[in-house]
């Protein structure tokens, strides 16, 4: 059994509805990252220095060794930076993603974190990359950053984000059952939910885009005129996405050391007054914003078909296309994932067989589906699916003229093209059917053939929505 692990579809063309407090028509989260004193540092007792994320371009880590100008830069955001954030920021709902070993050395930030009623989640024991390490090696760190940040803060973490995770950094976190949210993730306007065995996880997606990050990496800002018209533009169409009943939330992350410097704060300062003059702004931390989605939007069950086993996928699915459950068994034999779970996502695996099959395979296909009004249908020997798509035209209501007309046509079809007359009876009534049914008749086989088989996708497209929603 193929399954591809990745969720591509997520809330696809119809998101639910955010409802933020008071009509809001977006949610703003700011997130301070607090870092410094928690990177890669011999002293930390780490194999070399840090290279990641700094003013020094190119910089490389120096195995064994300190590296005088690195750290300065580090420190100039717990020293100066931080403090200019705090000015700006300090009546603002802020999240700190805070390094649990940066928060043990920086009593006075965090005192001011706590005075201004900022939330502290766990970004973390130290901030290293986590990629390499292994399951064991990772929870334990995840043990530690949790205890120390409880020690330095007076309260457990309720929000993590690694941000140099791993593939297992989110299950890991899920599996523990004690967050109110999990943030690496970028893959979302909203948030999500997320299952790990029983464990339902809510997913409050991040950024990479409205990051200050991007003043530090080669393809990203160098000056802070650029980052303000970034975080415009996106306010802008978000705003807009919620004047137009769709609220998202927007995510904007900040670095002491980075936003921090002057040369650039102004640019937030900005921006930041740009979005208080506007109404219908909920600003907000991300503890707030889980809170309230799972207050709204707590997680639900819904059908799985690319974890059913091929028993009962066929079981439930072997019907959709009339009596062909041969193509419900090649559909489980492909490629599926989280985001074929839907009408959509099962309808592309049962066609993909479909279309590939011969025409032999096919046209028996076209000979499973009763006609029209037929003899089956008067019988009341019709699937449950085909005599409520039937009846959903009207055609279980038609007179004895009606009737008649139906199975004549019927039988000249037939004997023209070697199948029955096709149509998905849903996206018509009784007038329309047989207006097709006249302007088909006469086609070439060859055409009705192809028509048909349109047709037959139609009609398993449709019952799949009945389906699954």
């Amino acid at each position: 059994m193929i399954r591809y692990p990745r969720d591509l579809t997520g809330y696809g063309a119809n998101p639910p509805k955010a409802n933020w407090p008071n009509g809001a028509k977006i949610a703003v989260q700011i997130v301070l990252n607090y870092e410094e004193g928690g990177e890669n540092n011999i002293l930390h007792g780490d194999p070399a220095s840090e290279a990641f994320l700094s003013e020094i371009t190119g910089a490389q880590p120096w195995q064994d060794q300190r590296h005088w100008n690195m750290e300065s830069i580090y420190e100039y955001g717990a020293r100066a930076g931080f403090w200019r954030l705090h000015r700006l920021l300090g009546d603002l709902p802020i999240t700190v993603y805070g390094v649990a070993t940066a928060l043990a050395r920086a009593p006075e930030q965090v005192a001011a974190m706590k005075n201004s009623g900022w939330e502290i989640a766990s970004h973390g024991l130290k901030w290293i990359e986590h990629k390499d390490m292994s399951e064991a090696e990772e929870q334990d760190q995840i043990d530690q950053a949790i205890k120390l940040h409880t020690e330095v803060t007076g309260d457990a973490p309720r929000g993590w984000y690694t941000g140099r995770c791993s593939m297992n950094t989110e299950r890991l976190i899920a599996e523990m059952g004690q967050f109110s949210y999990v943030a690496d993730s970028y893959a979302d306007d909203l948030p999500y939910w997320a299952k790990y065995g029983e464990h339902d996880q809510l997913v409050v997606p991040y950024t990479m885009d409205c990051n200050d990050m991007r003043f530090a990496i080669q393809a990203g800002f160098t000056s802070g005129d650029q980052f303000e018209t970034t975080l415009k533009d996106a306010f802008d169409t978000l705003y807009a996405e919620g004047e137009q009943g769709a609220p998202k939330m927007m995510s904007i992350g900040l670095h002491c050391r980075m936003i921090g410097r002057p040369s650039r704060v102004a640019a937030l300062k900005r921006v930041i007054e740009y979005f208080k003059s506007y109404e219908d702004v909920w600003f907000a931390t991300r503890l707030e914003i889980a809170e309230h989605w799972a207050n709204e939007h707590p997680p639900t069950s819904k059908i799985q078909p690319s974890q059913m086993d091929q028993d009962t996928f066929v079981a439930e699915f072997g019907g959709i296309f009339e009596h062909s459950a041969w193509i419900a068994e090649g559909a489980f034999a492909l490629e599926l994932g989280p985001t074929h779970d839907t009408a959509q996502g099962v309808h592309q695996a049962l066609a993909r067989v479909f279309r590939t099959a011969s025409n032999a395979q096919r046209l028996a296909v076209l000979n499973a589906h009763p006609d029209l009004a037929g003899k089956l249908a008067a019988a009341g020997k019709l699937t449950a699916e085909s005599t409520t798509e039937q009846a959903g035209a009207g055609l279980d209501l038609l007179s004895d003229e009606e009737r008649g007309m139906f199975q004549e046509l019927n039988t000249q079809y037939v004997a023209r093209h070697g199948f029955p007359f096709i149509i998905a009876v849903k996206d018509n009534d009784k007038a329309s059917i047989l207006a097709a049914f006249h302007r088909r008749i006469n086609n070439s086989r060859e055409v009705e053939f192809a028509e048909a088989c349109r047709q037959v996708e139609r009609i398993a497209e449709l019952r799949l929505i009945d389906k699954l929603g």
